[in-house]
């Protein structure tokens, strides 16, 4: 019998599947948890898949299971449910969403970028989704009002809208291509306010911080913002070679005369093209930083690092916490 179907008694659910603490690691771990699939599996399936990993946590699981339907129950649990709550995320929020989500998105924000009403509409739709993903995959230990949630969702979208209107003006006798890279300056402009506007209550309450063993000791607004900044970079990674490779791409496919002949077939082959770099991108950006993150106590908040100081000692020289998605 292989390891994969080998029993899964003393099967630890939680220990990585791949080493967490490389970069490959983590993209492999990302590839498994954003697969497209995910989000078309049926409800019922998704909590047999909790009710799983609930089970193997607590060491009864059930005879006969093997470690192969073990994994495929964690997958469907890092898909679908939030780390820090254990509730089931909204479809459209998952990260397993991103590329069906993102490449209808981005793709028609860069074949309708000619006209005011299609760039003010595509900016608006495409941060709309952008608001509910950084919702979604927040640190859920900090709690949000409704009306935060709506300042902060009109703020991102009208720096997108305002950023794609304002670039769109300047860039009217530039080259075309030009034109076709203002919808990434947009969307670039407005992850640095959308993310952090979504988030801002980590910013203003900090988040929880454990230490090794997952215990809570204390909440940290520089690690909130650590984990953040993290998150945009990431962000803007993964919509980067899409949004800059493939205006230039369309821009050569475009001056062909068969495609001059099938103007119908751009948009469509501008979608697919799109879904074939988020395939690619989407766990690679989650993948630049670690979800769990490691900083030393001495970064802290002097208070905080006092707090610790006077309980631990030197006991716990690092806390760890979820720095979202």
């Amino acid at each position: 019998m292989s390891k994969m179907e080998a029993d899964a008694s003393g099967f630890n659910i939680d220990a990585p599947r791949w080493d967490q603490r490389t970069f490959l690691g983590r993209v492999k771990y990302f590839f498994n948890i954003t697969d497209p699939r995910t989000a078309l599996v049926p409800e019922q399936e998704l909590d047999w898949a909790k009710a799983m990993v609930e089970k193997s946590r607590m060491g009864i699981v059930p005879p006969g299971t093997q470690v192969e339907q073990l994994l495929y129950a964690k997958k469907l649990y890092d898909a679908a449910f939030h780390p820090d709550t254990g509730e089931k995320m909204n479809v459209i929020g998952r990260m397993s969403f991103q590329v069906p989500g993102g490449m209808i998105i981005t793709g028609f924000m860069l074949q309708f970028y000619r006209t005011m009403p299609a760039v003010i509409f595509w900016q608006w739709v495409n941060q709309s989704f952008n608001a509910l993903v950084n919702y979604t995959n927040r640190n859920a230990a900090s709690p949000t009002s409704v009306r935060q949630l709506a300042l902060s969702y009109f703020s991102a979208t009208t720096t997108a809208v305002a950023t794609a209107v304002g670039m769109n003006m300047l860039t009217k006798k530039a080259p075309p291509l030009v034109g076709r890279w203002v919808p990434f300056a947009a969307v670039a402009a407005a992850n640095c306010v959308n993310i952090p506007m979504m988030r801002q209550q980590e910013l203003i309450q900090g988040i929880r911080v454990n230490d090794r063993n997952n215990n809570e000791i204390g909440h940290s607004r520089r690690a909130a913002a650590i984990g953040i900044t993290q998150v945009v970079i990431s962000r803007i990674t993964m919509a980067a070679p899409g949004m800059i490779l493939l205006p230039v791409i369309m821009e050569r496919l475009e001056k062909l005369p068969f495609m001059q002949k099938v103007k119908v077939l751009h948009a469509p082959l501008q979608v697919m093209l799109c879904g074939c770099f988020l395939i690619f991108m989407v766990p690679v950006a989650c993948g630049l930083f670690p979800q769990k993150c490691e900083l030393p106590v001495s970064y802290l908040e002097p208070e905080l690092q006092d707090s610790i100081k006077a309980k631990y000692g030197e006991l716990v020289p690092y806390v760890y916490f979820n720095k979202g998605l």
